[in-house]
């Protein structure tokens, strides 16, 4: 049994119980593995346990009504809704692409605790950290894989050229905003390992 089988195990028997609400929100750069971590981490789980929220392209509406939008994806008792990128979008991708205006980046650093606060929710948050070199590398892998080409974008590209810009971005989310998990995914198993042990550990907790 490997290691990371352990600790998905350990995952079973605390969804075997009563949980409650739990939102694992997963954050981070382009390519740094928010997909393939929740594959891992629902390789076992039963189906009726959790649920999977990825991005959408937001509407008018959503981007007007900002948390609102998101308020029908949380879960239900007794079962967890892992994050593609969540509510928080709002002030990384989106401030760093210019695709919300000021106001609207502040409004949510100004409102989204209060919200998460009168969910009834336990919020477990993770940044998945990659350094710029490992980006880089990963973009050009994914680019020029005949496996993998489909999903590379433009927007890529763009993310690692701003890839200062997203530093500043995401500190302030993470040094002002709730309690934040810093997660190592440089080498991705390792950080799949990490991930999971630490949402274990915190519903052990609970």
């Amino acid at each position: 049994m490997t290691k990371l089988q352990a600790q998905q195990i350990k995952l079973n028997e605390l969804v075997a119980k009563d949980f409650g609400k739990v939102a694992i929100v997963l954050e981070g750069r382009d390519t740094a593995g928010k997909t393939g971590t929740i594959r891992e981490f629902t390789h076992y789980l039963p189906t009726s346990k959790y649920s999977v929220s990825f991005s959408n392209m937001p509407s008018k509406w959503d981007m007007d009504n900002w948390l609102e939008s998101w308020q029908h994806k949380l879960p239900n008792d007794n079962q967890m809704v892992l994050f593609d990128r969540s509510w928080y979008s709002r002030a990384m991708v989106q401030k760093l692409n210019g695709w919300c205006s000021d106001e609207q980046y502040e409004d949510f650093m100004a409102s989204v605790l209060d919200w998460e606060a009168q969910q009834d929710v336990k919020f477990i948050k993770l940044w998945l950290s990659i350094s710029e070199e490992e980006q880089e590398y990963r973009i050009e892998k994914r680019q020029s894989s005949p496996l993998t080409s489909w999903k590379f974008s433009p927007n890529d590209a763009l993310a690692l050229s701003k890839y200062d810009q997203m530093t500043l971005l995401k500190e302030r989310v993470l040094t002002t905003l709730g309690d934040w998990h810093t997660i190592d995914y440089n080498d991705k198993a390792s950080g799949r390992l990490a991930l999971i042990t630490k949402v274990v550990d915190i519903l052990s907790e609970a």
